[in-house]
C-alpha cells in the first residue's frame, strides 16, 4: 500500500473515536482496527502518563486488538521514573493484553528520542514488533499491513 493509499484508506473511514484524554494526551480507537495514542505538548505528572497507558491496556483487552499507533511528535521526554515504569511494568502488561505491533511517530526532540529508545530497548525478548517512523503516513502504511489482533 503506497503512502497516499494509506492516507486515503484512513480518510475514507469514519473518524477515530476519542476514548480518553488528559494532560498527557489522547487515546483514540481507529475504525481501521488499531488504537492511537497522541502524546501532547504539555507538562504531565507520572499519574497522567499512567492513566493514558492504562487506557491502552484496557482497550487492547476490550477490543482484542494488537496494533497501536503512537504519535510522540509533540511529547515532552519521559522522566527516569516514567521510563522505568513503562519498560519494566507497563510494557510486559501491554504484551499480555495483546499488544503486538507498535508504530511510533518519533519526535524531532533528541531527549524524547532518547527516553523512547530506553523503553524500546526493553521490548527485546517480548513478542512485540516496535518500529519508529519520521512521519505518520509511513507509520500508518506499516501498521495497516500488520495483523489487527494478537491472534493473527
Amino acid at each position: 500500500m503506497a503512502v497516499g493509499q494509506a492516507y486515503f484508506y484512513l480518510m475514507s473511514q469514519a473518524p477515530p473515536l476519542l476514548l480518553f484524554e488528559n494532560t498527557a494526551g489522547q487515546l483514540l480507537a481507529d475504525p481501521a482496527g488499531f488504537l492511537r495514542a497522541d502524546w501532547g505538548p504539555r507538562s504531565r505528572t507520572p499519574a497522567d502518563t499512567r492513566a493514558l497507558l492504562h487506557g491502552i491496556l484496557r482497550e487492547l483487552q476490550r477490543r482484542g486488538w494488537g496494533r497501536v499507533l503512537v504519535n510522540q511528535v509533540e511529547m515532552l521526554p519521559f522522566s527516569g521514573p516514567e521510563q522505568r515504569w513503562i519498560a519494566q511494568e507497563w510494557l510486559p502488561q501491554a504484551v499480555a493484553s495483546g499488544y503486538r505491533h507498535g508504530a511510533v511517530v518519533i519526535s524531532p526532540n533528541v531527549l524524547v528520542r532518547l527516553s523512547s529508545a530506553f523503553v524500546a530497548s526493553h521490548a527485546q525478548g517480548l513478542p512485540l514488533v516496535y518500529r519508529s517512523f519520521e512521519n505518520e503516513d509511513l507509520a500508518l502504511r506499516w501498521l495497516l499491513r500488520q495483523p489487527a489482533s494478537a491472534l493473527g
